[in-house]
């Protein structure tokens, strides 16, 4: 067995990056990442020009979660049973032509809050199909001993177009107006389609299952019987329902911190800074082998950061912790994703996958409307530091009740079929005893 300083040494930051068909993966995913987050600020900003109402900001959220709600899991379905290349482009069709049209609808001054609000519903209808697909894809483009590093890799490299994105859509606003921002996002799409061109992935290993009740039924029970999955996914959720303050920021920024629009933009940026921060150092430090543990502890300071941050009455501490908030968001996505895809066979992986994006959706959305209910019955303060409590509650139970997940260690081998990680027992987490994370 080698030492852990042989191993820092091996370690190649670039190993996936090495790889052609890597690249075109890397650099259409962050075209597809930076052109969302545009697409989605400049949206906000129409929207608020044309109606001057809050309360249709509130309704985008709302039309981008319901397609994901209902069709996300019919999305993985398709993920497993046709080729995902094909799913990822013709998905990045639909906002292409989105584009397009608000382009076309701005430049000639007959745009309408309607039209937006359709145009957003099939954005989001093109995603719960293109996101599973995207995740179940990474795996068929990389060499398997590689794929830690590409996961982590493809994390940062999406965290780096989460950060450009708005502030892009915000300076062509400014000197271009918002059909120019619409022009640049055409633009964005047309460079991931390319990277997406140039992609050859190996095909699925496994047998195809064709899209049915019982295949999505397949996929969410393949995650129900497993600890590690139930659990990283589980605890995902939950750690965002309690622990996010992202909902209260506003009131943070205007009524507690006093430090104005240039403030409160100040403390959104911080969080994607700290993220993106996070992802860079992992790039280039050795993998991180006990993931279920990482996964754990990373929740764990999530939450403390976030009681932190709610009792902060300091603007230069508030923003220190929010980008402390986001370092250890960042160290859980990947862990959590790691954990996930090595513990999921080919043939399932875009079912598992689009369950993963329906807690992701689901927290996001519980998560701001426990905060805003919370804080509209006690205050701010009180929702803040309590969800941050709730969140290290969560994390005790999780590693309490599930083991597998909490013993769980990263190996390079990509599963196959119907069989966990191949490794020891310790390091796979199996139990000995019954339980209902067993197999």
């Amino acid at each position: 067995m080698s030492a852990p300083g042989d191993e820092r040494q091996r370690h190649d930051p670039f190993a996936a990056l090495r790889q052609p068909n890597f690249l075109a993966y890397a650099w259409s995913r962050l075209c597809a990442s930076t052109a969302m987050t545009l697409l989605t600020a400049v949206i906000a900003w129409q929207v608020y020009q044309i109606s001057g109402s809050a309360l249709q900001l509130g309704l985008l959220g709302l039309t981008r979660f319901v397609p994901s709600l209902g069709l996300s899991l019919i999305g993985g379905a398709f993920a497993d049973s046709y080729n995902r290349k094909r799913i990822i482009m013709a998905a990045q069709a639909v906002p292409l032509a989105a584009s397009a049209t608000l382009f076309v609808s701005t430049m000639n001054g007959w745009v309408t809050i309607p039209l937006i609000y359709a145009m957003v519903l099939l954005v989001a209808v093109a995603a719960a199909f293109e996101n599973p697909a995207r995740q179940s894809i990474l795996p068929m483009v990389v060499r398997r001993e590689t794929f830690p590093n590409a996961i982590v890799v493809s994390s940062t490299v999406q965290s780096f177009g989460f950060v450009s994105g708005p502030a892009l859509g915000g300076i062509m606003i400014g000197l271009a107006g918002t059909d120019g921002a619409y022009a640049v996002h055409m633009g964005l799409m047309v460079g991931s389609l390319a990277g997406m061109v140039l992609l050859r992935p190996r095909a699925v290993e496994g047998e195809r299952r064709a899209v049915s009740l019982a295949a999505i039924k397949e996929g969410v029970q393949f995650v129900y019987r497993r600890q590690v999955l139930l659990g990283a996914m589980t605890l995902d959720m939950f750690a965002v329902i309690f622990g996010g303050a992202t909902a209260l920021l506003p009131v943070y920024a205007t009524d507690i911190l006093d430090v104005g629009p240039r403030g409160y933009g100040i403390l959104s940026a911080s969080l994607e800074a700290g993220a993106l921060l996070a992802a860079l150092s992992m790039v280039f430090l050795p993998p991180i082998r006990p993931a279920g543990r990482a996964l754990l502890i990373s929740v764990a300071l999530f939450g403390l950061g976030t009681m932190v941050f709610g009792l902060s009455r300091a603007f230069p501490l508030s923003v220190a912790t929010y980008m402390f908030i986001g370092m250890a968001d960042q160290v859980s996505v990947v862990m959590r994703q790691t954990t996930i895809q090595l513990s999921t066979p080919d043939e399932l992986r875009g079912r598992v996958s689009s369950v993963n994006m329906l807690f992701i959706g689901a927290s996001n959305q519980l998560g701001a409307m426990e905060s805003g209910f919370v804080a509209a019955l006690t205050n701010a303060t009180f929702a803040v530091v309590s969800g941050g409590a709730g969140c290290l509650a969560v994390v005790g139970v999780v590693a309490a009740k599930m083991p597998e997940l909490r013993r769980y260690r990263v190996v390079t081998t990509v599963v196959a079929r119907e069989e966990a990680p191949r490794a020891r027992p310790e390091a796979r987490g199996e139990r000995r005893g019954g339980g209902p994370g067993d197999r």
